[in-house]
């Protein structure tokens, strides 16, 4: 009678282990646009990089994309696989431009996402200040 139980229980457990779907977490998504205030025409030949970095680690790139534009705002999204994500870690966003080798415009301010803010975001860059050559 305690080996039928046993067995039957044992069923029961297969049986409902069979009805359990695992599914894997949601990726993480940082999506926004990148921008500056000024009113100014970019040179054809621009490039911007936007990175998602960690705020507390100086030179820790968790994710960045480079690609050649022609105007802003310049939109961007990142898929992180939720498994790369630290939930202790303060993550931001930041861009800047390059012309001809020169940055021309970058962040200044602090962006957060993920953990600290939300998971679109606005990027202001500002000019940066031009040496004479």
């Amino acid at each position: 009678m305690q080996a039928l139980k046993t067995l039957l229980i044992a069923a029961g457990l297969l049986w409902l282990a069979g009805c359990v779907t695992v599914e894997p977490p949601a990726p993480v998504v940082v999506n926004g646009a990148a921008s500056y205030r000024e009113k100014l025409m970019l040179p054809d030949g621009c490039n911007i990089t936007i990175a998602i970095i960690d705020l507390d680690t100086p030179g820790a790139i968790v994710a960045q994309k480079s690609f050649n534009i022609a105007r802003v705002p310049v939109p961007f999204k990142f898929i992180l696989p939720a498994d790369s994500v630290d939930h202790k870690t303060n993550y931001g966003v930041v861009a800047m431009i390059m012309y001809q080798g020169q940055v021309i415009f970058q962040t200044y301010d602090r962006y957060p996402v993920i953990n600290n803010g939300p998971n679109t975001t606005e990027v202001i860059m500002k000019a940066v200040p031009q040496r004479n050559q």
